[in-house]
């Protein structure tokens, strides 16, 4: 047996469990080590460590090979669990098991990291405290995120052999993963964070384990779990992260995070008597296409050729929905059919929103720290409308600040945004009173209201949207606002209906086109996303540049589609 070979199971590695001692161990069949020649081993190895530290040692790195080196972190499912799924999350350090309970009917999601022993938990500590200051004191760090985590890798190699203690390569690159995911990661939650499985992370308390929402387990608890000062911490850490303060006298945050993600934290026992607690909603890397919600049946194909001519020509839309139905989803993805080089502006709480067009500016409210005052989104719709936008994004409407978005709709602004709500009645109504009192001569300079729903559907939970609304005049008779349903989802077959639309009559009046004039911009749309939709084009920035030639010259790009130029033999488009 080689002497690799001896300290990686000294360790613990590849037994799948350890007593944390140096005078025993437990193997696969759970039999301990004892006796004499143990002892004398451990005697031997505590004098190789004196003789290491009063010599120094020498730490020959090399990129880490999980045949010779073994897994770095095991996994035996606890009784009574049946392994569902396997996969990484940070090959090769982290990965996720999902395993399900049969006596509890649940699913339980394991984030598996690398396996330290006590010795090992020990030199993470101590080399935690002396590579910080090295880190932080250090002139010109590198900006590219190889070269970071290499950085970090040569500090340590330094204090290890300063050390004098001899490393076999699976417990070094055991501590430069726990080091970077605790300096520039998420901690004891990295994992989930790292896992784009997961839209939702949520923490109720002290000693609580973690949930997440699984994009097909649905609501997981995981095997997570924070202490008290421990999750203090980590909360002030988060809010730290992404520029903000929390503390006792000032509890609850919300914030985005500098991966785009929107958190929501609390911290003490002020507020949350189970102790400090954070919501974190992650969000995709890169932000959804029309085709994206095309594919996930969130949308048909003739309705967002629909919006597509609607936002063309300038109507103005909500999107509705409850928690997680997908408002801000679908509005960002429509936004990509905003004609290119029209003035965008975005307004938002938290940062949410990603466009990727040319001539976009976005702004964010700001709560007064210190001196000066608050920044809300009535100050930030106040000033966009000096900056003469085209087209005005708000990320939520709640308040007095809606009046001023009518106000721009009635001047001729084109403005999108979401609010929460379950119906068409039920947007109309909260829009007519308390808090948000839009008179509703204004209402009605509203076109298009969508709204979506998180529901279930053969077993899954899938995101629909359950009709589209056209807002219509007052009514002479009732004084009650009139509106319409241009496209309705039918929960049985999972289809959407399609019905007459008073908007695209609006909108062939306004430009002069014939009956079959309209139907023909329709149709072109339609082929132009299904030939998208079919050559797999996901990438936002490659959708938008596309619908731009389309705005450009819509009969060139269609007689590339016409031509089956537009795909290669690969299924990807091609210029």
């Amino acid at each position: 047996m080689d002497e690799d070979t001896t300290q990686r199971r000294r360790t613990g590695r590849g037994t799948g469990a350890t007593d944390g001692g140096e005078t025993g161990r437990i193997d696969n069949e759970g039999r301990r080590g004892a006796g004499d020649a143990t002892t004398l081993a451990s005697l031997r190895q505590r004098l190789r460590r004196v003789a290491d530290v009063l010599t120094g040692s020498a730490v020959d790195v090399r990129p880490l090979d999980p045949v010779r080196d073994g897994p770095l972190g095991t996994f035996d499912p606890p009784v009574g669990q049946e392994v569902l799924e396997r996969y990484w999350v940070d090959a090769p350090y982290a990965y996720v098991v999902v395993t399900y309970d049969r006596r509890e009917n649940e699913h339980r999601y394991h984030a598996v990291e690398p396996d330290l022993d006590a010795f090992e938990r020990d030199l993470l500590e101590r080399v935690r405290v002396d590579v910080r200051e090295p880190l932080l004191f250090r002139d010109g760090m590198p900006d590219s995120e190889a070269a970071l985590v290499e950085t970090l890798r040569e500090e340590i190699r330094g204090v290890v052999e300063g050390y004098g203690v001899e490393l076999d390569m699976g417990t070094f690159h055991s501590l430069a993963y726990y080091l970077d995911r605790d300096f520039r990661g998420y901690g004891k939650a990295g994992p989930l964070f790292d896992d784009p499985h997961i839209e939702d992370i949520s923490c109720d308390g002290y000693g609580r384990p973690l949930f997440v929402y699984h994009d097909e387990y649905d609501d997981v608890e995981t095997n997570v779990v924070f202490g008290s000062e421990e999750l203090d911490s980590y909360v002030v850490q988060l809010a730290q992260r992404s520029g903000k303060h929390v503390s006792v006298g000032d509890p609850v945050v919300s914030t985005t995070l500098p991966d785009g993600s929107r958190a929501e934290l609390a911290l003490g026992e002020e507020v949350t008597p189970h102790g400090s607690a954070f919501t974190v909603r992650q969000y995709a890397e890169e932000p959804f296409t029309p085709i994206d919600l095309v594919d996930y049946g969130t949308f048909s194909v003739e309705m967002m050729a629909y919006f597509w001519l609607c936002i063309e020509h300038n109507k103005s839309l909500i999107f509705a929905g409850g928690t997680a139905s997908g408002k801000t989803t679908s509005m960002n993805a429509v936004s990509m059919f905003v004609p290119p080089r029209a003035k965008v502006l975005t307004i938002e709480d938290t940062r949410e929103l990603a466009l990727h067009h040319d001539n976009w500016l976005s702004s964010v409210t700001r709560e007064r720290l210190h001196d000066g005052s608050d920044i809300d989104m009535y100050d930030l719709l106040r000033s966009a409308l000096r900056h003469r936008p085209e087209y005005i994004v708000v990320g939520e409407v709640r308040g007095e600040e809606a009046v001023t978005l009518f106000q721009a709709m009635n001047t001729g602004h084109t403005t999108f945004s979401t609010m929460h709500a379950d119906s068409v009645e039920t947007v109309i109504t909260r829009l007519e009173n308390e808090p948000i009192n839009v008179p509703r001569a204004m209402v009605q300079s509203l076109d298009l209201l969508s709204v979506q729903t998180l529901t279930r559907h053969a077993g899954e939970r899938v995101r629909r949207a359950k009709v589209v609304g056209e807002i219509g005049g007052i009514d002479g008779r009732t004084g009650e606002l009139d509106y319409a349903s241009s496209f309705r989802w039918d929960a049985v077959e999972d289809t959407f209906q399609k019905n007459d639309s008073g908007l695209l009559e609006e909108i062939r009046s306004e430009q002069g086109w014939s009956r079959s004039e309209l139907l023909r911009e329709l149709r072109n749309r339609e082929r132009f996303l299904t030939t998208l939709s079919e050559a797999g084009v996901a990438d936002y920035r490659r959708f938008t540049a596309l619908v731009n030639e389309y705005y450009a010259d819509p009969d060139a790009v269609m007689d590339r589609i016409e031509d089956e130029e537009l795909v290669d033999g690969r299924g990807v488009v091609s210029h």
